[in-house]
């Protein structure tokens, strides 16, 4: 019988993963938890993630797997923000840092500890429910899972995403990527990012298998795709760096794996993916739509560098009076449909500007193609204003990646007492080639307006990074950048 969740020892098929979210579920309700109330996973990745988002998902509460990796602080802010009635929480590893946070913060909740196999860890109290499904009145439209997204005004903010959501992405985002019941998907990168989860929901949705892996070490990642036969995977670059070396001896067999087609070292030990989504993997996004919300795969010969809508979305591009802009002009992105989020927890305030007109307005510019297609610029809130010029951070970076002595860079706004900002370039020189300052600006002068070429350039031997971008608030706080016209912040 197909596999729905496998954990170390722990394999389970679709109808006993049910039985366990009927008594999960049973045992929230009898601890308080009611529709609309929520519950906080605290911990690595583990198939009691999977567990709890159905098991709030029969009760018509809310399920929130936060950051593990945040400070003591960070995590009171968001236990206090969410007020959980349940937390489960994990020892090994996380704990002080998790009692830390338990510490800082006031609101009163049930903790349970999901490590445990005392009487007052997780499996006793799932073994406390009732094995009938709970039987609550839950309407699609209800939020069911929320994933705090990057601050932005100060603060991260919990997106909630409605059971429709999260069921309609799976579907069309499953399509795309291959997804089928022979799907089995290794959750190797963190659950409470969307670019983990979409794949969970896609495996989930199709009646395949998620694999859960409490955290990332290349020879045990080589063993439980050997061993589990996993077809699909969450790797980066680093991630598939060190398997190639972990699996230099060809000792574990990864020829289940399916991946695009192109490192010469990973061909040789994986398989190809010839799904849509490998052939031209990516688009533009956000949590706020449950991950993607267009395909670069949809139209692979588009003008637009972030493809084509979804098909569950529609996407304009607007002015600050909320009217359509041309053609080939920049503005800010709004959307509506399907996958777009019910709004962000506790914050009224915010869901008002951010859903006026029925619209979801993303805080992000772009520009709509002559073939319908969309080029994602970059956030709003960093938008550099120069005098009365608008100057967007990455349509200078393009430029200057383009000389040939440049390898990586990135573009902040200073502030400056007479034209409000002037632009600052950050540059990795490429190895073996001497740039200077003047050469970036001169390059820039010569290939875009001239407004837009930065007045200052740094060197440094390379740019911090969030994940696989950069981050800007670390340069900002370097360099001295600030005074955007939307707050200084990165993209949620």
């Amino acid at each position: 019988m197909q596999r729905a969740s496998v954990d170390g020892d722990t394999r389970l098929t679709y109808p006993e993963l049910d039985e366990r979210v009927n008594r999960l579920a049973t045992a929230l309700a009898s601890r308080g938890v009611e529709p609309g109330e929520r519950v906080l996973w605290l911990g690595q990745n583990s198939f009691r993630v999977l567990e709890l988002l159905l098991a709030a998902a029969k009760l018509g509460a809310m399920f929130c797997p936060a950051n593990w990796r945040q400070s003591p602080d960070e995590l009171a802010f968001v236990i206090d923000d969410l007020a959980p009635k349940v937390v489960v929480w994990q020892e090994e590893e996380v704990g002080d840092t998790v009692r830390a946070g338990r510490q800082l913060a006031q609101c009163d909740a049930l903790w349970v500890r999901h490590d445990d196999d005392g009487p007052d860890g997780y499996e006793a109290l799932l073994a406390s429910g009732e094995p009938d499904d709970p039987g609550t009145a839950v309407a699609s439209s209800d939020a069911v899972l929320i994933i705090y997204t990057a601050a932005f005004g100060g603060q991260p903010n919990g997106a909630m995403l409605s059971h429709r959501a999260c069921i309609a992405q799976g579907v069309v985002y499953g399509h795309f990527t291959g997804t089928t019941a022979d799907t089995v998907y290794l959750n190797s990168g963190p659950l409470f990012h969307l670019g983990t989860f979409m794949n969970a929901l896609a495996t989930l949705v199709a009646g395949g298998t998620n694999v859960f892996l409490r955290r990332v070490e290349s020879e045990e990642l080589c063993r439980v795709i050997d061993a589990e036969r996993c077809t699909g995977a969450f790797l980066v670059g680093p991630m598939m760096d060190q398997m190639v070396e972990a699996n230099a001896d060809r000792h574990f067999d990864l020829s289940s794996l399916r991946v695009p087609p192109g490192r010469a070292d990973v061909d040789a030990m994986c398989s190809p993916d010839e799904s849509p989504w490998a052939a031209k993997p990516g688009g533009y996004g956000q949590t706020e739509a449950v991950g993607m919300m267009t395909f670069t795969c949809i139209a692979p010969d588009a003008i637009g560098t972030h493809g084509k809508p979804s098909p569950l979305l529609q996407i304009r591009v607007v002015d600050d009076e909320d009217r359509d802009v041309p053609v080939g002009e920049t503005g800010e992105i709004v959307a509506r449909g399907l996958t777009v989020m019910n709004g962000y927890w506790n914050r009224a305030e915010e869901n008002a500007r951010r859903q006026r007109g029925g619209w979801h307005h993303t805080n992000d510019l772009g520009r709509r193609e002559a073939d319908g297609s969309l080029s994602f610029v970059g956030p709003k809130t960093r938008m550099i204003k120069s005098a009365a010029e608008n100057i967007y951070p990455i349509e200078v970076e393009r430029c200057i990646a383009a000389h040939p002595d440049v390898t990586e860079c990135a573009v902040i706004g200073i502030p400056d007492p007479k034209w409000v900002q002037s632009v600052k370039a950050i540059v990795v020189v490429r190895e073996g080639t001497t740039l200077t300052a003047d050469d970036v600006i001169e390059h820039c002068r010569a290939h875009i307006a001239s407004y837009k070429k930065p007045r200052t350039v740094e060197f440094v031997d390379s740019l911090p990074k969030i994940g696989w971008g950069v981050d800007y608030d670390t340069l900002d706080a370097r360099f001295g950048g600030g005074n955007y016209p939307g707050g200084r912040t990165r993209s949620a």
